[in-house]
């Protein structure tokens, strides 16, 4: 419990824990895994919001199956603080939990449940202080952006801020509450994921000659890869904080064929680039786009008309880049007591509010080595260090 508080404060903090973990509660048992809806969540938490005044934006996918919710209280305008959260989780079949993953267990300090850290128990904080946000005096706007499917690709958060951007709305500042131990974070790099197709032309592997092998084919297209990865090696911007300081390439899976003696005629790849900036990830996709078109494609169309080469994408997720000067760094670290800033080597939304005009900043309870796994927890102490950060948040911003 944090020290030098008032009787009356302490009161409060210990009222806003006990919320926070009845609220973390209800939204671990909403089953939001990234493959279905997250319509129940989002109701829930819009009932709660509106009954407190906030003034409600929702959009969907295109399916209708899931939404974004922004919710809004204070002064209407620009420069608004954005406390920003993933309703998604990942899957569990085929992890070992000792408890069910969809009902919170409290045991040793600790939250256990899919979601508890990544993040939930962000979006719990928030939601637990949301009266006290609805009765401040406030100067600038507060916000909340819960979103889906961050997990699969930050799909939401891009029809949530493109919305945005129609209605004329700009808030200033964005917290992205992702499990960082409540450490500062101000960089990451994309995450760029995508399969890529190849269609050729069946036969028997005693006359290649007469067919396409698609396997062939993307052996070569990974093998182009690996090349390039050697090239963004050198192109590693001078003096990147990052580890490793390169934007990075791998192939994660290549599959295709049926027999030991059939040419293949369907194959595919699934590789992805974490680019340091974004001119690393167009020097690889127009690299490997004139290799397909000058080279590949040409020599399996020369056997068969109808061969194809198609790459979808998966996701594009904007990096986060680190700014020499980050008002959202600067407030968070005067509600945290923490100067220290640094990067983390995996994904988050941060990089689109960013794109979106906004200051970002990531920081928020939990550890991301317990996320994705089983047994999942945020330490209740985490939470608490939380709940002080956004009580923080609603004294500075009052009048």
């Amino acid at each position: 419990m944090p020290g030098g508080l008032s009787p009356q404060a302490i009161r409060e903090t210990v009222t806003a824990l006990a919320e926070t973990k009845e609220i973390l509660g209800r939204l671990i048992a909403f089953p939001t895994i990234s493959s279905d809806s997250n319509l129940d969540l989002i109701r829930w938490c819009q009932n709660r919001l509106e009954g407190l005044g906030a003034r409600i934006d929702l959009t969907h996918d295109a399916a209708g199956t899931k939404a974004n919710l922004f919710a809004s209280f204070g002064p209407e305008g620009d420069g608004g603080v954005v406390l920003s959260g993933h309703t998604d989780v990942v899957p569990v079949e085929g992890q070992d939990w000792s408890t069910d993953p969809f009902q919170a267990v409290e045991q040793d300090g600790r939250i256990y449940g899919r979601g508890s850290c990544d993040m939930k128990g962000f979006i719990a904080c928030a939601l637990a202080l949301a009266p006290r946000i609805a009765e401040a005096d406030l100067r600038r706007p507060v916000h909340f952006a819960l979103t889906y499917d961050e997990e699969t690709g930050c799909l939401g958060a891009q029809v949530l801020l493109q919305a945005l951007r129609e209605s004329g709305r700009r808030p200033g500042i964005c917290i992205i509450g992702e499990p960082t131990s409540m450490r500062i974070i101000e960089g990451h790099k994309g995450c760029y994921e995508y399969t890529t197709r190849f269609s050729g032309l069946a036969g028997h592997s005693s006359a290649p000659h007469l067919g396409v092998s698609a396997v062939e084919y993307a052996v070569r297209y990974a093998a182009k890869l690996l090349e390039l990865r050697g090239d963004l090696v050198n192109r590693a911007p001078e003096g990147s904080r990052f580890d490793p300081p390169e934007t990075t390439l791998q192939v994660g899976a290549l599959r295709g064929g049926i027999a030991h003696n059939v040419i293949a005629d369907q194959a595919e790849i699934e590789w992805e680039m974490r680019p340091v900036v974004e001119a690393d990830a167009e020097f690889v996709k127009r690299e490997i786009g004139d290799y397909v078109g000058g080279t590949l494609l040409p020599a399996m169309k020369a056997v068969h008309g109808e061969a194809s080469i198609e790459t979808q994408i998966i996701g594009e997720v904007a990096g986060f880049e680190p700014m020499d000067h980050s008002e959202a760094c600067e407030l968070v670290a005067e509600l945290t007591g923490s100067n220290a800033r640094e990067l983390v080597s995996f994904g988050t939304e941060a990089g689109l509010f960013q794109r979106a005009g906004m200051s970002a900043v990531i920081c928020g309870p939990g550890s991301i080595d317990q996320a994705h796994k089983a047994d999942e927890f945020v330490a209740v102490e985490q939470l608490e260090q939380c709940l002080t950060m956004i009580d923080r948040l609603i004294g500075t911003l009052s009048r």
